[in-house]
C-alpha cells in the first residue's frame, strides 16, 4: 500500500507533493514531532499554524521556520490541559483564520507522576485526549471549510499497554500506574478517530490515529534512566519476540513521517476511522508485541462510550 516505511522521512514521504494552498494546524508545534511535521510541510507550500502553551517558544518555532521555508507561520497559545484555555483558543482561532485543511493533535505528555489538569482530569488522560477532544469539536467550523480535510491524532504503540477504563479515567479509586496511564490515553486517541469518522465521513472529512515511532523528544522530559531502560528492554523483546529486524528508535524526521503520510497519502483518500505505523495502515492484532492495533482500540462501541464519557467531562455535546 505504500512505498514508505520504518526509515522513511517527513521529506521523502513530501517529495513531489505541493501543499500550496493548505493549512495545517499544529499542536505542540514549536518542538520534536510537531516542529519536524510542520517544517516538512512548511517547505511544500503549506500554510502553518502552530499551537502551544509557551508563547515565546511558539513565536520562536515560527520565526525558525518561516525564514528557513519562506512559509506563512501562525502561532495560537492554547493548553490543552486547560479546558478554559482551550475554548479561549478555538475562539480565537475561528476568528483568526479562514479554514484548516489538515488538523495534526500532535502534542502530548507521557509517563508523568500522578497529576491531574486544570479542570480535575489524569494528567495524561486530560491532556492527550480530553483537551484534544474539546479543541477539535470547537475547531470543526474551520475544518468543514478546509479542502478534502483529514483529522490526525497521534497515538502510540504504548496503546498495547491498557484500554479505556470507563469507571475510573482519572485514577479516583485505583492505584495509579504511570505507564497504564499513558496507554489509556493513547488508546483514547483511536476511539476518538474512529467515534469522529463516524460522525464526520458524510461531510468529506476524514480522521485517523498513528504511532510515530520511538523518539527521543522532550515528550519523554517526566522519564528516568530506569523508565528509559525499561522502554528500550521492552522495544528490543517485542522486535525478537515478532522476528523482526530492525526495529528500534526513530530519529525525528523518521518520527514525523508518518503524520506527514497519513495527511497525504492519496492511498487514504476517502477511509478513515484508521491507526497506521511505518506509513501504512496496521493490521488489527492482539497478540502482536512489536505493531498493530488492539481490537479494543476500534472497537465502535467502545468508541461512542469514550464520545459520550468525554462530552459530559467537558460539560458540551457535539451534533454532526
Amino acid at each position: 500500500m505504500s512505498d514508505f516505511g520504518f526509515e522513511s522521512t517527513a521529506d521523502q514521504v513530501l517529495e513531489g507533493k505541493d501543499l500550496t494552498g493548505r493549512t495545517a494546524f499544529i499542536t505542540g508545534g514549536y518542538s520534536g514531532l510537531g516542529h519536524e511535521t510542520a517544517r516538512a510541510m512548511a517547505a511544500k507550500g503549506a500554510h502553518i499554524i502552530l499551537s502551544g502553551r509557551d508563547a515565546d517558544k511558539l513565536a520562536a518555532a515560527a520565526k525558525e521556520i518561516s525564514e528557513g521555508t519562506g512559509a506563512t507561520v501562525d502561532t495560537l497559545v492554547c493548553d490543552l490541559a486547560s479546558l478554559d484555555s482551550v475554548r479561549a483558543a478555538a475562539k480565537e482561532a475561528n476568528e483568526r483564520f479562514d479554514k484548516i485543511d489538515l488538523l495534526i493533535n500532535n502534542a502530548g505528555v507521557m509517563a508523568p507522576p500522578m497529576g491531574h489538569t486544570a479542570d480535575g482530569f489524569e494528567t495524561q488522560f486530560g491532556t492527550n485526549h480530553i483537551g484534544h477532544f474539546l479543541l477539535t469539536n470547537l475547531l470543526m467550523p474551520l475544518v468543514e471549510k478546509g479542502e478534502r480535510p483529514r483529522i490526525i491524532n497521534l497515538s502510540s504503540r504504548g496503546h498495547h499497554l491498557d484500554q479505556v477504563h470507563f469507571d475510573d479515567p482519572n485514577y479516583a479509586n485505583r492505584e495509579y500506574e504511570k505507564w497504564a496511564a499513558y496507554g489509556q490515553s493513547k488508546t483514547a486517541n483511536i476511539l476518538f478517530a474512529v467515534g469522529l469518522e463516524r460522525r464526520i465521513a458524510d461531510k468529506g472529512i476524514h480522521a485517523y490515529a498513528l504511532h510515530p515511532g520511538g523518539i527521543m523528544t522532550n515528550l519523554g522530559r517526566h522519564m528516568s534512566e530506569q523508565d528509559i531502560a525499561w522502554m528500550m528492554e521492552r522495544m528490543r523483546k517485542s522486535a525478537e519476540e515478532s522476528g523482526g529486524s530492525g526495529q528500534g528508535m526513530k530519529t525525528i524526521p523518521q518520527g514525523a513521517a508518518t503524520t506527514c503520510w497519513v495527511a497525504t497519502a492519496d492511498d487514504l483518500e476517502g477511509a478513515g476511522g484508521v491507526y497506521c505505523e511505518d506509513c501504512h495502515v496496521a493490521n488489527q492484532t492482539d497478540d502482536d508485541p512489536a505493531g498493530g492495533v488492539r481490537s479494543y482500540a476500534i472497537d465502535p462501541e467502545k468508541a461512542e462510550k469514550l464520545w459520550a464519557m468525554s462530552e459530559e467531562m467537558v460539560g458540551e455535546t457535539f451534533a454532526y
